[in-house]
């Protein structure tokens, strides 16, 4: 069975971009630096700020190709357009959530 891709965007404090793709986001936004040599760690590259969801991986490579070829300027617009904030969208990933308790009074 084909997995489903997703092409994401990192992005550090001062706006440094990194594109990639995986088939499993989540796993992939662990904020522990397993690898301290590479270039997100060493940039500190470690917000995500956009990402795509793809059905099948090999459509998910051929869009980072495709991402990657764009210049810097249009990268930022796709951002912007989405997230023009530049939250960080995995920030809450993993932590508990409270659920609603509908008994109380507003």
């Amino acid at each position: 069975m084909a997995k489903q891709g997703y092409v994401y965007i990192l992005a550090s404090s001062f706006k440094r971009l990194y594109i990639g793709v995986t088939t499993d986001l989540e796993a992939r936004m662990h904020k522990n630096n397993h690898f301290p040599d590479s270039f997100t760690a060493r940039y500190k590259i470690d917000s995500l700020v956009y990402y795509e969801t793809h059905g099948l991986v090999v459509r998910a490579i051929a869009r980072e190709k495709e991402l990657k070829g764009w210049l810097r300027s249009r990268k930022i617009a796709l951002i912007v357009e989405s997230n023009p904030d530049w939250k960080d969208l995995s920030a809450d990933w993993g932590k508990p959530i409270t659920l609603f308790d509908g008994s109380k009074a507003f």
